[in-house]
């Protein structure tokens, strides 16, 4: 025979798009339209059915950017279509291909009750299934006319990204809003081509491809084309042998599950967001009620309390879905957040907070974490998901990979404390599927544990900005339940699906360590005040949580639960994975930064009111340690007076050469005339931290234009251009009446300019740089390197409740894929005997290199400060930046690990009429992460430690309040029989306990 496949296809394409799907909404009559543009911002849904309207005629243009216009529609069912079913048809001027990128709207009947969503791939509202002739028909669209920002040619400079810089020129144009009879023999006609087609095209050519083509031209051949409605049963029953065509008894098994990926923000502002969820949620209950067994789920308990708290209607659909087990609450978590940024207490309260919010309002808890688009996971998290009660791990962002392919697809992922989470990759790369053909086909053939596991999961919908699934999803779905030379597709909860892989594995392979994303590296970067912002958040709620928790043990203070916890919620969801990491339009950060200064503000209200309960009332002045080591005369956690601190050995300040010696009891400090770190020694060892005819606190800057996603990337081959910014406008220096010695220099360079404070304390290894920034330039990265006098085969960055090594050559592509990488607050290169640290106040991203000059090794650290991308953000990290970081000489993992806990966290004054004692002192090989009251308001102390060298080790606890012994809980603040607790007495009022390496473990401790 010919080939005709060809030409089987190209007809049945052109017939299914061109004549068949628009058959679907043939038979229609326009609606009456009116309209109302508000002039601001959304009001609520009961105002907006009480606005005035006026006439509109379909075709006129509507809405401004970020606008909201009010649709009334209106009509009468003709007599003809009585017992038919009937929707609305509703074209605001969709662009097909952009889904939660565009126009959207909500459709509200006229009591209030909210129905569905229309989008670009959702465009009808079911009127009447069987419609009463005459019957009149009144709904109102609460329409949004969001900008298109990623459009077909993508990261193009646009002002459209805030309200305040956007257009005021209207931006859509409907096309239709009519009554339709819906055919639905049409519509599944269109469903069954569209499946077959897309099957044939991943076969081979054999048989059943074959079939299936002869098949489609059989149908083809008895559809009239004038006629299509009369015709489709005709054509579908042409159909009817090759859909009945059993799967393989071996096929892979998809197990599907409604999903959205709903950004918390993005391209949109949070208030947009909270639209878009009750638009999918209105949706997906919608379909929900129109299916037999189409499950949705929905992670983030942020986005059900928005629905809760802005949309009641929609929320009360939502509770009744769940209750039904149809709609799916995933995660566990307050947002998807970033994993790779936020502080180990951040992840816990993710946990808490989620997981709290779900059994209050469902009395659920998710059994797993669902994470499919951050931008790579700490290997803390393993661990922390573990000790949260999580049993399994889902994401598919490491897919995304541009050099290395991932090994594994169902496996055991191991943290740095050597916790194990059973973990899933979707192996059809993607979190928004439709259930294609090639997605399908994909999910199937490149499953690496094909030879034990018999599937993979599949999340179902539009999503990033919404939508969700369809019910040509869901039709599709059913066509795949069963059908040859595809998977087999069921809507299954995922909680299902890891049993069965759990029983199918029982030994999966393991990945150690981080799940690098090799790619976004550059969001550990961009808009460096909203990273700042979260690091000054977190450490100042967990010193509020401090004081607060000492008041209440030892005052009548009362503990402010709802007030941190809002305060908690509110970090939290700053740190969503599009916010924290710098790749939101303007709108979002502006308002992330106002709400950071917010936050800031009433935690330091907090604080203040804590310590004038514990200080009492006097004038004397009282020195407030926070953190949990000595820190300036005072122990951790405690108040001292001032009177009562030791002197110190004032830092000694000479010049040599045009330069400066800056010398303590610790270290002697070398700068140059040109305001660079020539020497840095350590004086008990006489090793000098910096490299042989190298300088430190070298400036560098970089031309930085990524191939695509400008806030997202930095490509490698940025290094290729490099200015060192060695020119100086003025150099000084002094030693204040502390014996504080500093050297402040001051540079230009483009249209910025720089200055740094150079800052070296009394009996402190820190050489400190404070420098601010008026940032002006475009495109570019800005970094400053330490070249270092040590031999380090690995670097070890402070991560989660620990550190994890990296190498520091790249023998392999996994390593030199790895060339801008992660910190919190430390970096540290050391050899034996020898160590220097980088520390930071805001700072999370850096480099490495490896450099030899006659086989004398040496290492190279460099932060990264700042870019300035121009996309979502034209503006990102323009003006006035502020940094502090600091090197350390001659100090190991727990130097570091202090030096880093010192500079985020310092002491303040205060006055009053006494100081006072910790409420707990930690001893041993353990670190204080937390001293709170427990969430469950009982009054008990809730103690959070953590080893952070790596190393087996024992800890003590000592409590100074009206606590009794204490009980080792989960970081729900849990009991469970399997964790080993803490010894049964106490020694001179210390428990004691054994920790392992990187180990994490909190104790609770009763209130008598």
């Amino acid at each position: 025979m010919h080939d005709d496949i060809p030409l089987t296809t190209g007809r049945a394409r052109r017939v299914l798009d061109e004549r068949i799907t628009p058959a679907v909404h043939a038979t229609a009559v326009p609606l009456d339209a009116a309209w109302h543009e508000l002039p601001g911002e959304p009001i609520a849904p009961a105002d907006g059915l009480a606005l005035t309207f006026e006439p509109y005629e379909v075709g006129t243009p509507w809405g401004a950017a970020w606008g909201t216009t009010w649709f009334r529609l209106s009509g009468t069912v003709p007599v003809a279509w009585a017992g038919r079913r009937v929707e609305a048809v509703i074209d605001l001027g969709f662009d097909v291909n952009m889904p939660g990128f565009q126009c959207e709207g909500l459709v509200y009947l006229a009591d209030g009750t909210p129905v569905k969503s229309i989008n670009p791939r959702n465009q009808w509202v079911l009127i009447a299934e069987e419609a009463v002739g005459g019957e009149t028909v009144e709904f109102f669209v609460e329409a949004a006319s969001n900008p298109v920002l990623l459009d077909y040619h993508p990261f193009l400079v646009t002002h459209e990204g805030d309200i305040q810089t956007s257009s005021s020129n209207r931006l859509y144009t409907s096309r239709r809003m009519d009554l339709a009879v819906f055919e639905s023999e049409v519509h599944e006609l269109a469903l069954d081509i569209d499946v077959l087609l897309e099957l044939q095209a991943e076969l081979p050519e054999g048989p059943r491809r074959m079939r299936i083509l002869q098949a489609l031209d059989d149908a083809l051949d008895a559809l009239d084309l004038q006629h299509i409605a009369a015709t489709a049963s005709a054509a579908r029953a042409a159909l009817v042998e090759v859909l009945a065509a059993p799967a393989e008894a071996s096929a892979h098994r998809i197990s599907a599950v409604g999903h959205a990926h709903i950004d918390s923000a993005w391209l949109w502002p949070v208030r947009e967001t909270i639209r878009k969820v009750a638009r999918t949620t209105s949706s997906m209950t919608e379909l929900i009620g129109q299916t037999d067994d189409f499950l949705y789920g929905m992670s983030s308990a942020q986005q059900y309390a928005w629905i809760k708290e802005h949309r009641p209607e929609v929320y009360a659909k939502v509770k009744d879905a769940v209750a039904a087990g149809r709609f799916l609450p995933l995660g566990g978590m307050w947002v998807e957040s970033d994993t790779v940024m936020p502080t180990g207490e951040s992840i816990v309260r993710q946990f808490s907070q989620g997981q709290r919010f779900f059994e209050r309002e469902f009395g659920i808890r998710p059994k797993g974490v669902w994470l499919p688009d951050s931008f790579g996971y700490s290997p803390a998290l393993p661990q922390l998901m573990r000790r949260a009660g999580f049993e399994w791990f889902f994401t598919q962002k490491i897919s995304w990979n541009q050099v290395n392919k991932f090994p594994h697809h169902t496996f055991l992922w191991e943290g740095i404390d050597g916790s194990r989470v059973f973990s899933h990759f979707p192996s059809m790369d993607t979190y928004n599927s439709r259930l294609s053909g090639s997605e399908v086909a994909k999910a199937s053939r490149q499953f690496r544990e094909n030879r034990l596991a018999s599937g993979s999961i599949a999340p179902v919908g539009w999503g990033d900005g919404g939508g969700g699934t369809t019910r040509e999803m869901t039709g599709t779905a059913a066509r795949l339940a069963d059908l040859e030379g595809s998977a087999r597709v069921t809507w299954e909860h995922p909680d299902a699906f890891f049993d069965r892989a759990r029983s199918e594995l029982a030994h999966p392979p393991v990945w150690v360590g981080e799940l690098y994303l090799e790619l976004h590296r550059a969001t550990l970067t961009s808009q460096h005040q909203t990273k700042q912002g979260n690091r000054r958040s977190e450490h100042l709620l967990v010193e509020a949580e401090l004081w607060a928790a000492t008041a209440a043990a030892r005052t009548d203070f009362a503990y402010p639960y709802d007030e941190l916890d809002v305060l908690w919620q509110q970090v939290l969801l700053q740190q969503f994975h599009d916010i924290l990491p710098g790749t939101s339009i303007a709108w979002v950060h502006r308002e992330a930064v106002e709400r950071y200064a917010e936050i800031a503000d009433r935690l330091e209200a907090l604080i203040a009111a804590a310590l004038s309960a514990l200080a009492g009332t006097g004038d004397r002045t009282i020195v407030v340690n926070p953190a949990p080591s000595l820190q300036g005369g005072a122990l951790a956690q405690c108040a001292v007076l001032t009177s009562d601190l030791a002197a110190t050995t004032p830092v000694t300040l000479t010049e040599a050469d045009g330069g400066f010696v800056l010398t303590n009891d610790l270290v002697r400090v070398v700068v140059d005339a040109r305001g660079l770190v020539t020497s840095a020694v350590d004086l008990s060892t006489g090793r000098d931290a910096i490299a042989p005819g190298q300088v430190a606190n070298l400036l560098q800057l970089h031309q930085d234009f990524p191939n695509m996603w400008d806030a997202w990337d930095v490509d490698r081959y940025y290094r290729n251009r490099v200015e060192d910014l060695v020119s100086v406008t003025s150099v000084s220096s002094s030693v204040d009446d502390g014996g504080v010695a500093r050297v402040v220099v001051a540079r230009a360079f483009g249209d910025s300019t720089v200055t740094q404070q150079i800052v070296l304390e009394p009996g402190s290894r820190t050489l400190e740089f404070d420098q601010t920034t008026d940032w002006h330039e475009t495109e570019k990265f800005l970094k400053v390197a330490f070249p270092l006098d040590v031999r380090a085969e690995h670097t070890i960055a402070e991560t989660q409740f620990g550190a994890q090594k990296r190498v520091t050559h790249t023998n392999t592509s996994w390593e030199a894929a790895k060339f801008e990488t992660s910190m919190h607050r430390y970096v540290l290169v050391e050899e034996p005997g020898f160590g220097v640290a980088l520390v930071n106040d805001s700072i999370h991203g850096f480099d490495v290199t490896r450099d030899a000059v006659d086989g004398h090794v040496t290492t190279t650290l460099r932060l990264s400060l700042l870019r300035a991308p121009r996309f979502p953000d034209p503006e990102t990290d323009q003006g006035v930046q502020t940094h502090r970081y600091g090197l350390v000489v001659g100090t190991d993992v727990v130097g570091a690990t202090t030096a880093g806990i010192l500079m985020n966290t310092g002491s303040r004054t205060v006055t009053g009429g006494s100081g006072f004692g910790a409420l707990v002192q930690a001893s041993g090989d353990v670190v204080v992460s937390s001293v709170k009251l427990a969430d469950d308001r009982s009054g008990d102390l809730v103690v959070r430690v953590y080893e952070p060298a790596g190393r087996r080790g024992t800890g003590g606890l000592a409590v100074d309040g009206p606590f009794g012994e204490p009980t080792e809980v989960t970081l729900l603040e849990e009991t469970d029989p399997a964790l080993p607790g803490v010894a049964s007495s106490s020694v001179d009022g210390v428990h004691a306990f054994p920790v392992d390496a990187f180990e994490v473990r909190t104790f609770r401790f009763p209130r008598i």
